[in-house]
């Protein structure tokens, strides 16, 4: 029975044997945390200090929950019933259906999927007579969601928090949501948590029930939990306050969707007496790997503090390769060559990932390893062609080369809403037929002679205006000009700037990115002519296979060799992040370079170019913040630096100068006086600011209406 305790380190082990009070495991990236976990969930079967179904373990995801289940199984040498393992979501489902008279439903209750809750929340809407054209549905379920995130049922929404959406009625309009989805006994995704939460706290008997009941609590990657969730957890650990929460300050990257680092931070004043116990053995990487990320981390202050160190026994390893590159095109090529160079050697694809701040920045990879012929698969995602808006901004280059082409016609004649329902279109396919023309000719047609009426002949006809307009601006303006024309005027950026919901950010980056990748094309059928063959190369997405994916999509996998591209200021970190959210967002933004680098357990490379293009123009990028961050002795540098001497060693990588187009901007000689600290300046794009911090060339600016930015000293003037 001991044999289980010896396989832990000291640190470990003392995290599964302190099972009275209230516990913190700070877990590092590769430090075991799932071994916690399920060891002390079997430790406290084992010994007898609870019973299966007085321990209550809570995970974030499905496969989290079955792998627990799996290992406690594996530990006990048999299957374990009864137990409340499961996710947040599940847990408070199975608490809810046992009380639902008690929170105004009936126990068979249903969970609506997103569909469902956005045409019950339409129909609320509608009876209300809201312009659901100037007020979408989607909008306002993001502002219901949020609430429910942070635990506030109707009432206790303030009128400050209620101003943004149909001039006030945001709130009364989710008070009658609410009373909709009691009346067809209902609940959403974020119901589930809310009303068990409520339940908890308005029933003192139901309260006392479950703290007689749960001896143990359990709870995995406890820093990213979010507002309701911490409440719900709260309530349950007042009985035998018996808590054990496993998580890392350092790997808090979820923000965006709720989750609140400061649960984690303020564990030791919420749980009087905690004991806090660290693991900072990491069994993944190299030690100069984790001696970098450690490095890095250690610049945010918002912190309860640790350093990993290896585990591996063996202090050797690869040095971190920060390689800086000419252009964006060039690293695209820098990542594709140096991984035909590891499978020559016998490294297994499948092994290797690119690891990307934002989903648009994909495509330079996909395209180059296209080219190459190395087989690659999205994780998280799909492949850049096949996301949703690049689908339907290809419809409308197809649409404005080829005035016959129905489906494409099809997919984006009612792509952003304009009234075109299934009637219309049926109508307009039976006169196609009937006429043998295609789709757009018979909705031309249809509208000339009035067979459509009202809205959705107006809108047809300015969108058929459209294309006529945007066929004539093709030869003249270019296929660039044209299409990032196409996209604004047909109202479909317009559409994703107006979503409020967290995935739009990331569609009008790839839109961007569309519009980039029709540069290398001289012209819009060459362009998608290379689309199809692309799309054509599509595999099953088994084997052997080099991973791309979001920095936020890597967290809890690792790979040998890990690929960080981008690394730029504005790119990584993200500007948007940094001008929503501040230090804040920018400390956020340092987790994920973090959560980046111990990805890899042998090998990083790191990359970041001095050009990159911004549509049809190439603009000077500024190497990111967070290279600077990293420990100078644990870090190699390649190809020509622009702070640093460069290294000789890699000259198929250093800086190639290029003869610029016509369109390109010359670059700015370096200054050749200095800007001290507190000197006011001019920047022609950011306008008068005050100089708050220098280093050689780079200066941080406070600007009065741009906010705080790095620029280079040669673009401001002094004022």
């Amino acid at each position: 029975m001991e044999d289980y305790l010896a396989k832990l380190n000291p640190e470990q082990r003392e995290a599964v044997e302190t099972l009275d009070g209230p516990l913190l495991v700070l877990a590092g990236a590769g430090t075991g945390k799932t071994r916690v976990l399920t060891t002390r969930f079997a430790h406290l079967l084992l010994t007898r200090r609870a019973f299966p179904g007085q321990v209550l373990a809570v995970t974030f995801t499905n496969k989290a929950a079955r792998e627990m289940r799996e290992r406690v199984a594996a530990l006990l040498g048999q299957p374990v019933e009864g137990l409340w393992l499961g996710t947040f979501h599940a847990l408070a489902a199975r608490m809810l259906r046992g009380h639902a008279e008690l929170v105004g439903r009936k126990p068979g209750f249903t969970i609506l999927d997103t569909d469902d809750q956005l045409r019950l929340l339409k129909q609320v809407m509608e009876a209300q007579n809201i312009d659901t054209k100037r007020f979408p549905a989607p909008v306002l379920m993001g502002m219901i969601q949020r609430w429910k995130d942070r635990g506030l049922l109707p009432e206790r929404v303030t009128p400050a928090e209620d101003a943004e959406f149909a001039g006030g009625r945001a709130r009364a309009l989710y008070a009658l949501y609410q009373q909709r989805l009691a009346a067809v006994n209902a609940v959403d995704f974020g119901d589930l948590l809310l009303l068990a939460t409520e339940l908890l706290r308005t029933n003192p008997d139901v309260l006392a029930r479950y703290h007689r009941q749960f001896r143990y609590i359990l709870v995995d990657e406890y820093q990213d939990t979010n507002l309701v969730q911490y409440l719900w957890l709260r309530l349950l650990a007042q009985g035998h306050r018996n808590i054990c929460c496993v998580g890392d300050d350092d790997q808090s990257i979820y923000s965006w969707r709720g989750a609140e680092i400061e649960n984690i931070l303020r564990f030791e004043r919420d749980f009087e007496g905690a004991k806090v116990v660290r693991l900072e053995r990491n069994y993944r990487s190299t030690a100069p790997i984790l001696a970098a990320a450690s490095g890095l981390i250690a610049h945010n202050e918002g912190r309860l503090g640790k350093t990993l160190r290896s585990g591996l026994g063996d202090a050797a390893g690869e040095k971190i390769s920060v390689v800086a590159l000419w252009d964006s095109d060039e690293e695209a090529r820098m990542v594709g060559g140096r991984i035909e160079a590891l499978r020559a050697a016998g490294h297994a694809l499948a092994e290797i990932a690119i690891l990307v701040r934002a989903g648009f920045q994909t495509r330079a990879f996909e395209e180059r390893l296209i080219t190459l012929g190395i087989p690659y698969r999205i994780i998280g995602g799909l492949r850049f062609y096949e996301r949703a808006e690049i689908r339907d901004a290809i419809a409308y280059a197809r649409m404005v080369v080829q005035p016959a082409d129905d489906l494409a016609f099809e997919r984006i004649v009612n792509t952003p809403k304009r009234g075109v329902g299934e009637g219309a279109l049926r109508t307009i396919t039976q006169r196609a037929r009937a006429d043998d023309v295609p789709l757009a000719e018979a909705a031309s047609r249809l509208v000339v002679e009035g067979g459509l009426r009202g809205k959705v002949r107006d809108a047809l006809r300015e969108l058929l205006v459209g294309f006529a307009t945007w066929r004539t601006m093709l030869p003249q303006e270019g296929h660039v000009v044209t299409m990032q024309t196409v996209l604004d005027a047909s109202g479909y950026t317009a559409m994703w700037q107006a979503d409020t919901s967290p995935e739009a950010p990331g569609r009008l980056e790839n839109l961007k990115e569309f519009v980039r990748a029709l540069a290398d094309f001289d012209t819009l059928p060459a362009f998608l002519d290379h689309v199809s063959l692309v799309m054509e190369n599509e595999e099953n997405a088994e084997g052997d296979r080099v991973n791309l994916m979001t920095l936020h999509a890597a967290k809890g996998l690792e790979f040998d060799t890990v690929f960080l591209p981008g690394w730029e200021d504005g790119i990584f970190p993200s500007q948007r992040t940094m001008d929503e959210s501040g230090t804040k967002g920018l400390e956020e933004e340092r987790r994920l370079a973090y959560v980046g680098l111990t990805r890899a357990r042998r090998r990083a490379i790191v990359s970041h170019a001095a050009n990159r293009r911004i549509y049809a123009n190439w603009q000077v990028s500024m190497p990111s913040r967070f290279l600077d961050e990293l420990p100078e002795e644990h870090i190699r540098l390649e190809g020509q630096q622009d702070r640093r001497a460069p290294t000789p060693n890699f000259p198929m990588f250093a800086a190639r100068p290029r003869l610029p187009a016509a369109w390109e901007a010359s670059p700015r000689p370096k200054r050749e006086d200095s800007i001290p600290v507190g000197t006011r300046v001019f920047h022609e794009k950011f306008g008068y600011g005050t100089v708050t911090a220098a280093e050689d060339d780079r200066l941080d600016i406070e600007f009065e209406k741009a906010g705080s930015k790095r620029v280079l000293d040669r673009f401001v003037a002094r004022a």
